[in-house]
């Protein structure tokens, strides 16, 4: 089995670089066959898994954060689409957000995760595509699309930079509630129904939570062929703050402004406002007026336990 390990250095403010004698001790001890090779810029991830699937690794890996994670899966779907479909991909969570990793079954812990990948348990899961903003072409994801406040508070999230994981995303949320956010009006389309209304934020989730704790969709599964969603109507400052702490347990579903529900596709187009917009925690658009998302069912193969 052929492992190539891709790592940006400056994943979790630079955790990712600190670990890489780590990683590599620990690749070793269980007897994984690896190569490792850094990354040295936006995209070169993406460039990186495509090459490697092309040559025939068996698994690309990522020890990264969700944003290297999901260049590497947009790399390896380029593959794919080529006919280079034998690769799979694992991670070594070492990021800031850790979601994609988690939203797989991968914990958050890197001698766990290196001893999954020498496991090589294997499940195909399903892959998103998202078409608008500053990705007409589309851009793919693993875990999930944020269009409204958690965009603007991932936003925020990468100006903090004495912390990181879960912590870092609440500061951002804090400052957001004050700094951001006219909830632009909206239609929502998905099962042959149109929703028009002010929303605080659309999750649109193949994975289960976004900014390192946020349980968007608590319940959904990668394999399911579905895509979960969660949409919150407008809310008041105050209000925001009570949602924030239901969305931390995943117990937001009951609240009179959630409306939850599960498609294979949905568009979302900006009426009054524009769409600030994330994928997998990587800028989709600041200010989008639409975006088209789709799932593509049993499309890659990943690591887990």
């Amino acid at each position: 089995m052929k492992h190539l390990i891709i790592v940006n250095p400056t994943s979790g403010r630079g955790y990712a670089g600190e670990s890489i004698p780590a990683i590599e001790n620990s690749l070793k001890a269980q007897g994984v066959d690896f190569e490792l090779i850094r990354t040295e810029g936006p995209w070169h991830a993406a460039d990186i898994a495509e090459k490697a699937a092309r040559e025939g690794y068996d698994v690309v890996v990522t020890a990264s954060g969700d944003g290297t994670a999901n260049e590497a899966l947009n790399g390896l779907m380029r593959a794919h689409a080529t006919g280079f479909s034998n690769t799979a991909m694992g991670i070594i969570p070492v990021g800031t957000g850790n979601d994609l990793a988690y939203g797989m079954g991968i914990k958050d812990d890197l001698d766990e995760a290196c001893a999954t990948l020498a496991k090589n348990k294997r499940k195909t899961v399903d892959i998103g595509l998202v078409k608008g903003g500053d990705y007409p072409e589309g851009r793919y994801f693993g875990n999930g699309v944020g269009i409204g406040f958690d965009a603007a508070v991932g936003f925020e999230a990468e100006k903090v930079t004495w912390t990181r994981g879960l912590l870092a995303y609440l500061v951002a949320a804090m400052q957001t509630v004050f700094l951001y956010y006219k909830s632009p009006t909206v239609d929502i389309s998905y099962n042959d129904k149109t929703i028009t209304q002010p929303s605080l934020m659309i999750s649109i989730m193949n994975g289960q939570r976004m900014g390192g704790g946020f349980y968007m969709a608590p319940e959904s599964c990668p394999d399911d062929g579905e895509l979960d969603l969660c949409i919150a109507s407008e809310a008041s400052k105050l209000r925001i703050f009570q949602l924030i702490n239901l969305f931390l347990k995943g117990t937001q579903a009951s609240e009179p402004e959630i409306s939850t529900g599960r498609t294979k596709k949905i568009s979302v187009k900006a009426i009054k406002g524009t769409l600030p917009a994330h994928c997998d925690g990587e800028t989709l658009c600041r200010e989008g007026t639409e975006l088209d998302i789709e799932l593509i069912p049993q499309a890659l193969d990943f690591i887990t336990t």
